[in-house]
């Protein structure tokens, strides 16, 4: 199965990897929706809630509670041998761009170039009013609601419910996909939308899909491997 992947990414020319949670938490980092998942513990608001565009607007200080303490990584969490053979792939002209669902910025920090980042990231924050931009560490020196030097709000620039995906984010994507011989996806449930309707737009010739659960575009792949997407790079 591996050696199938090989040949198909020898012989592409235009790959582009879409990838989910299952990508970081290779890394550390913990998904939302697995049984042990973020979004299965248990909170007096819901953690869906708590990343609303409402509830940040209303309860902001309880908003960068939740987010300091379950959103934010520590310099212990690295890019994992997925993010550096991804990163090695674009080098050597192979991979066009990468997709991606996660908002922890380890794709760059792997040394990937092109990179989409659907929701956003952690590593990037502005001020709502004179739209400064502050580092993660200032918001994670920060207490309470970080404050910009205007006084105005600091918000993350991650896409919480009830927002719209960025549409220059977005268009590049989809252009990237629709243009790739080769799609490589990973480390997602294919269940969230609008990022999984994505995969429509691709026509190429080989979609591959790494994951260790079904997904319901396993049917339409011409390549399905159950494994973690780092033990499947590490052997390429």
């Amino acid at each position: 199965m591996y050696e199938n992947l090989k040949e198909i990414i020898e012989n592409s020319s235009k790959i582009v990897f879409f990838g989910g949670a299952g990508v970081s938490t290779e890394s550390g980092i913990p998904d939302f929706r697995s049984p042990d998942g973020l979004y299965s513990q248990k909170y007096d608001v819901p953690p869906e809630t708590i990343l609303s565009h409402t509830y940040f607007m209303r309860h902001t200080e309880k908003f960068f509670e939740f987010y300091r303490d379950k959103m934010l990584i520590d310099d212990t969490i690295k890019p994992n041998p997925a993010h550096y053979k991804l990163a090695e792939l674009e080098k050597k002209g192979k991979l066009a761009a990468v997709v991606t669902q996660n908002i922890d910025g380890l794709h760059y920090m792997a040394g990937s170039k092109t990179v989409y980042e659907l929701h956003g990231s952690i590593h990037r924050n502005y001020c709502m009013d004179c739209k400064k931009s502050y580092s993660l560490d200032y918001i994670k020196s920060s207490d309470g609601i970080p404050r910009c030097s205007c006084g105005g709000i600091i918000k993350p620039d991650v896409v919480l419910y009830e927002e719209g995906l960025d549409d220059n984010v977005t268009d590049g994507a989809l252009r990237a996909i629709s243009e790739a011989d080769t799609m490589l996806v990973a480390g997602t449930s294919l269940t969230v939308y609008p990022a999984a309707g994505m995969l429509r737009y691709f026509s190429g010739s080989n979609l591959v899909l790494i994951n260790l659960a079904e997904t319901p575009f396993d049917g339409k792949a011409n390549l399905v491997i159950r494994d973690k997407i780092g033990n499947v790079m590490s052997c390429l």
